[in-house]
């Protein structure tokens, strides 16, 4: 199953367009796509039940510019850092022993094409595997872990590496989340929709040149132990997001280091799940940042 957010409404979206849930399901569930996290074993199961009649169901066709995050509004935002242990030696850091964790404000959450607009510094792109929460919880066994997920979809962790880095200590979260710096979508992939959920084609391009290239099975801590970690702390719950970490070949990582500037055009793809585009501005020309803000 693909989710969507299209126009703010929850659809599915299937090869002939995108069928509104919550007309498809006579209101049982509320066209709000936050919403249907709070929802989500009922929701399975009214798919599983009502999967014949949905295919014949009245679709409208998907426009790319229309799309919010599938989850536009979500409690707990949580991001890891130093993943891949290529990305942790171009960082100029040693492979970590335990997650690295930290958050990117929901104000900054947008869909899946957008127009960003730069602020002060030097903006950089990070490429990541998302995670959101169907079923929460603390605690949560690592073997048992894909149960709790709703699905994947992709990110970007967009970042002011000026403020990141500036003392006395680190700034991680506000340099992370700039308006527009945490793009998602262009779907939400529930993980049976994936041959293997741990091994997925991941990178980005700027202006058509590949900068980022990987693999998810290249994870450090892959998805069921960060939800094993993250839950021995706090408890999840149901549309929380998990930025899982990039891949290496970041703008700070090269040598002499590149950032995102006016005109670039950043794309971010993740095999079977779609891609992001990420058109950046300079403030003075910025516009609003796309639905699902």
């Amino acid at each position: 199953m693909r989710l969507i957010n299209m126009n703010g409404r929850l659809h599915i979206s299937t090869p002939g367009g995108a069928i509104d849930v919550s007309k498809a399901s006579d209101g049982r569930f509320a066209p709000d796509p936050q919403a249907i996290y709070e929802s989500w074993d009922a929701f399975e199961s009214w798919c599983q039940t009502h999967s014949a009649e949905l295919t014949t169901h009245p679709a409208v066709a998907i426009e790319p510019t229309e799309l919010g995050s599938p989850a536009p509004a979500p409690r707990q935002v949580f991001a890891v850092g130093l993943n891949y242990s290529e990305h942790a030696v171009e960082s100029g850091f040693s492979r970590p022993e335990q997650p690295v964790i930290f958050t990117k404000f929901a104000s900054s959450i947008t869909g899946p094409v957008t127009t960003v607009p730069l602020p002060e510094g030097s903006v950089d792109w990070e490429v990541e595997l998302v995670v959101v929460i169907g079923r929460g919880g603390r605690d949560i066994p690592a073997e048992r872990a894909w149960r709790h997920v709703a699905g994947v979809t992709v990110g970007q962790d967009l970042s002011e590496r000026q403020r990141q880095h500036s003392g006395p200590a680190p700034q991680f979260s506000l340099a992370k989340s700039h308006r527009g710096f945490s793009p998602m979508g262009p779907a939400l992939v529930t993980v049976d929709e994936l041959a293997d959920p741990e091994d997925l084609e991941i990178g980005a391009t700027i202006n058509g040149e590949v900068v980022q290239e990987g693999r998810t099975s290249q994870l450090i801590f892959p998805v069921p132990v960060l939800l094993a970690n993250l839950s021995q702390t706090v408890e999840l719950y149901p549309g929380d997001v998990v930025f899982t970490g990039t891949p290496a070949g970041v703008g700070a990582g090269r040598t002499p280091p590149r950032f995102l500037g006016p005109g670039d055009v950043l794309r971010s793809y993740i095999s079977g799940i779609g891609e992001l585009e990420q058109t950046f501005v300079g403030a003075a020309d910025a516009v609003p940042a796309g639905h699902g803000a």
